[in-house]
């Protein structure tokens, strides 16, 4: 499921900026993420009617759909619409995936599954680029890679002879709640997910336009994504033994400068393109899992089942709104602007991360709870909190008992059996 779609985020990106401008590139990604932003709130209400396979089976015929209606149409309206269904359909995936793992794991599994689920999550984008690094033409047959892909990857699922799992839903949100706990967590949350998503929707376009071929495209791609992958087990290490806003400071501040010089040159050499890209997708994927574990050292066990579910669309959000506005920027003032936008949301968050505002009057008496590697906001959902070992089974099950969405889920059982 993620070899195809960070393929087609990719392909299209690549294809658009062939014949329209970054606006439109940017468009293209704010449709997903609000598609996948929307699909938390539709999605529940399919599985509870359906059932999880029947959801997803259901979810991947329609992204299936989407993604070979790209190849019958130029029309970038059509493809802004089908952008957003790829998202809707893929958030109702997560969300099956996520709630299945979570039934098949036991207590003591539960940090290993999350580990394995973001390690599944970071290689299925890698191999997208390396597709595209190995089939470097942007023709039709990139498209029918994505739509075998989606076609695939619902198989498992349909063809399984387990039970499909209990009904899991998404915990009551409480924004405001959380803005007044952990402002400092949602305000990085909010400016990694800008960042991240300006980079999948827009560095494909900022490559094509320093001069890069589309095999090198690829390629810069996939070593962003893994050197963000290899970055995350220091991460945990400095973040277990380190003062969490400290580094989130740190790393913010260090981003400020290593994106400098993409921020100021378009006509690096080569090796620096890939070294700057590498290094800037390192820090800015480190933010979120730092934010989401100075949430959890700050906030009760009974609350992180919604704070989980919060920052997870805190940060959609982000990623929803930063594509177009960058890509307005890059048409206007050249490529180099998605950089500068990096070291710019770098710089906010390093000035309201100010240890004078930490008063450490919320800290739990279990914190520091251990860092846990997380998926890059992209490639998950708010059931994501069920698999996280810093949240008590107890509490993930009064949380989903809670929610004024189980009525809608008990009603389907019964009139489904």
């Amino acid at each position: 499921m993620l070899l195809g779609s960070g393929l087609l985020s990719t392909y299209l990106a690549l294809h658009v900026a062939e014949r329209a401008d970054g606006i439109w590139v940017g468009a293209l990604m704010t449709g997903f993420y609000l598609g996948l932003v929307l699909g938390g709130k539709i999605g529940h209400r399919l599985i509870a009617r359906v059932g999880h396979i029947r959801a997803y089976v259901a979810s991947a015929g329609f992204v299936t759909a989407a993604v070979l209606i790209h190849g019958l149409t130029d029309n970038l309206p059509v493809w802004l619409l089908l952008r957003v269904q790829v998202g809707l359909g893929m958030m109702c995936m997560y969300m099956v995936v996520e709630s299945w793992l979570n039934e098949q794991s036991t207590s003591d599994e539960r940090g290993m599954v999350f580990s394995g689920y973001m390690m599944a999550s970071y290689l299925g984008m890698v191999l997208g680029q390396l597709v595209l690094a190995a089939v470097p033409g942007l023709d039709a047959n990139l498209l029918l890679f994505v739509a075998l892909c989606f076609a695939l990857c619902l198989v498992p699922v349909a063809l399984t002879r387990r039970i499909h799992p209990e009904p899991l839903h998404p915990a009551p949100l409480e924004p405001r709640y959380f803005f007044q706990r952990v402002p400092l967590s949602m305000m990085t949350g909010l400016a990694a997910g800008a960042m991240v998503g300006a980079f999948y929707g827009l560095a494909p376009l900022y490559a094509s336009r320093i001069g890069l071929p589309t095999h090198m495209i690829g390629l810069f791609m996939a070593g962003c994504i893994v050197t963000g992958l290899i970055a995350q087990g220091p991460l945990g290490w400095l973040s277990d033994r380190f003062d969490r806003p400290t580094l989130i400071r740190v790393c913010s501040a260090i981003l400020m400068l290593i994106a400098l010089p993409q921020a100021i040159w378009t006509d690096l050499p080569l090796v620096f393109v890939f070294m700057g890209g590498g290094a800037t997708a390192m820090l800015f994927f480190s933010l979120y899992p730092l934010a989401v574990a100075f949430a959890n050292d700050n906030v009760e066990a009974e609350k992180r089942v919604s704070l989980t579910a919060v920052l997870l669309t805190t940060f959609g959000v982000g990623a929803s709104i930063s594509p177009v506005l960058i890509g307005a920027l890059m048409k206007t003032l050249g490529p180099n602007m998605l950089y500068v936008s990096i070291s710019l949301f770098a710089m906010f968050i390093t000035i309201c991360v100010r240890p004078q505002v930490i008063t450490g009057d919320n800290v739990s008496d279990e914190a520091p709870l251990q860092h846990i590697f997380m998926p890059d906001g992209i490639s998950s959902s708010p059931l994501a909190a069920a698999l996280d070992p810093r949240i008590e089974e107890s509490h993930v099950q009064e949380q989903m008992q809670d929610s004024p969405l189980s009525d809608v889920a008990d009603d389907s059982e019964e009139q489904h059996f």
